[in-house]
């Protein structure tokens, strides 16, 4: 039995009848009236409604279902939670990247002492401030950020951690593309192109283009790879004419729509790098020779110079 059910069993004489039960959720009620020849009927009754259909020669039976379902009632802590944006019947509420959530927990019998509340977030207890425990709680998420999709939160008793409510959010966010980028790269050097696909509901697909035509990967001699947060596009050594070009890559989100980014490669001749760091040793081996040759003859050096 759930955490938020109470389940209630009293006995007792009606002519060949005896043993009535009552099960209690914070939604229904069940009566199950039970007699000598099995079960007569079991009822569901909204806790709002508290009415029961008559049935004929059962009229007394009914009576002691309804007398058992409001003893149920009594003894028993629910816990409920709402939020805002509200959530569906999954108890899943969507948002998007930078909005706010908010969520208010709430016992039904906030007067009682056992009625102090906790906040969980994946498991790991939620720091509340001074008065916002007992009988109704409150968070906050604000801004709503990527690690917060898939989060759980939930509220419970601290009394009774078996007494809970929870809901998950669900958090939309697009890839990030737009734009154009100017790429320069030298002869027969490496070309990566990078777009980002990170996206919740995932990227449907990803296209890349050369000059408004699809990419032939082989011909080309591209690496096309995508690990569900970025798509690469490389080349190990570039070539002025399979390479330069306007790429485009192109993204089609189910909930965002199609996106774009544009690449401008151009592809220049190899430029002979200046060797500047051989350089500077042999500068330094030079100048530390020079010293040392001084430094041994000094003594005939001063004899001159007198």
């Amino acid at each position: 039995m759930s955490a938020s059910h109470f389940f209630f069993r009293i006995s007792m004489s009606f002519g060949s009848s005896k043993g009535y039960c009552c099960y209690y959720s914070c939604s229904t009620f069940f009566c199950l009236c039970k007699s000598t020849k099995g079960l007569h009927k079991e009822r569901m009754i909204h806790p709002k409604l508290f009415s029961l259909t008559r049935l004929p020669g059962r009229n007394k039976m009914a009576s002691y279902c309804f007398l058992v379902l409001a003893m149920c009632a009594a003894q028993t802590l629910c816990i409920t939670i709402e939020s805002v944006p509200g959530m569906d019947g999954e108890r899943v509420i969507l948002t998007e990247l930078e909005r706010t959530v908010s969520l208010v927990c709430f016992s039904n019998r906030s007067e009682d002492e056992a009625a102090e509340l906790v906040w969980l977030r994946n498991g790991r207890m939620v720091a509340l401030r001074e008065g916002n425990r007992q009988g109704q709680s409150g968070v906050c998420i604000m801004p709503v950020i990527h690690q917060d999709n898939g989060a759980t939160f939930t509220c419970r008793l601290r009394s009774n951690a078996s007494v809970e409510a929870s809901v998950t959010l669900n958090v939309t966010y697009p890839p990030i593309v737009s734009g154009s980028e100017g790429v320069w790269v030298e002869q027969a050097s490496p070309l990566l192109l990078s777009c980002d696909t990170f996206a919740n509901p995932p990227v449907s697909s990803v296209r890349w283009t050369l000059n408004g035509s699809a990419i032939d990967i082989l011909a080309g001699r591209f690496t096309l790879t995508d690990d569900g947060f970025t798509s690469r596009l490389a080349a190990d050594k570039a070539e002025k004419s399979k390479h330069e070009g306007l790429y485009r890559c192109t993204v089609d989100s189910p909930v965002y729509g199609i996106k774009s980014k544009d690449f401008l490669v151009t592809v220049t001749e190899r430029t002979l790098k200046f060797p500047l760091m051989p350089i500077i040793a042999g500068v330094v081996v030079v100048c530390l020779t020079a010293v040392l040759a001084i430094v041994s003859r000094w003594k005939r050096i001063s004899k001159c110079c007198k």
